[in-house]
C-alpha cells in the first residue's frame, strides 16, 4: 500500500478538519500507516500541557481509531490514544480554548486550540461510530485532571472582563 493509497477522497475534503495537509506531508502517512490507520478526520497544531505546566506545540490528528501527538520540530510521534481508551472529556461552560482528554489506563492529555469544539465534534462522532458507546463529559468551571501518573492538578476557569482566565494548580 502505498501513502497515497491512505488518503480518500472522503479525506481530501477541507471541511473535515485537515488544517496540516497530511496528505502532503509524507512523514505523517508513514507514520499512520505503520499504526495500522488510514485517513484522518482532524489535523491541526494545538497547545499540550507538560505535566510541569508548559505548553508545547504539537500536532494533533484524530483518526477512526486513535489520538496521535506528534513533534512538528523533529515528526516524532509522542504518544498514540486508542479512541477506545477515552472516558471522557472535561471542559468548562466559558469560552476557552481548553480541552482535558481523560484515559483512566493512563495519564490524561490536556489541550489548547482554537479549534476545541471542531475537536469534541470529531472525537464524540468517531468514538460513537467505532466503538458503539457515547463519550462522557464533565463541563464544569473547574476539574481535575492526571497531568502524569503521580501527578494531578485542577484547572479553574472564570469569566473576567473582557475574557477568561485560566488558573492551574497542584492538587
Amino acid at each position: 500500500m502505498s501513502a497515497v493509497d491512505l488518503v480518500t477522497e472522503e479525506d481530501k475534503d477541507p471541511f473535515k478538519g485537515d488544517y496540516l495537509d497530511v496528505p502532503s506531508k509524507p512523514y505523517l502517512l508513514k507514520l499512520l500507516h505503520r499504526q495500522g490507520d488510514r485517513g484522518v478526520l482532524f489535523a491541526d497544531n494545538v497547545y499540550k500541557f507538560t505535566a510541569s505546566g508548559k505548553m508545547k506545540k504539537q500536532s494533533l490528528l484524530i483518526t477512526h481509531f486513535a489520538i496521535y501527538i506528534i513533534d512538528p520540530e523533529i515528526y516524532a510521534l509522542k504518544r498514540r490514544i486508542p479512541l477506545a481508551a477515552i472516558e471522557k472529556l472535561s471542559l468548562s461552560h466559558l469560552t476557552d480554548h481548553f480541552l482535558a482528554v481523560i484515559v483512566p489506563t493512563e495519564y490524561d492529555l490536556l489541550l489548547a486550540s482554537t479549534r476545541k469544539t471542531q475537536i469534541v465534534t470529531v472525537l464524540v462522532d468517531s468514538i460513537k461510530t467505532t466503538s458503539n458507546y457515547e463519550l462522557e463529559f464533565n463541563l464544569s468551571n473547574s476539574f481535575e485532571y492526571h497531568a502524569a501518573a503521580d501527578v494531578v492538578k485542577e484547572i479553574h476557569f472564570e469569566q473576567v472582563e473582557g475574557g477568561t482566565k485560566t488558573r492551574i494548580v497542584n492538587k
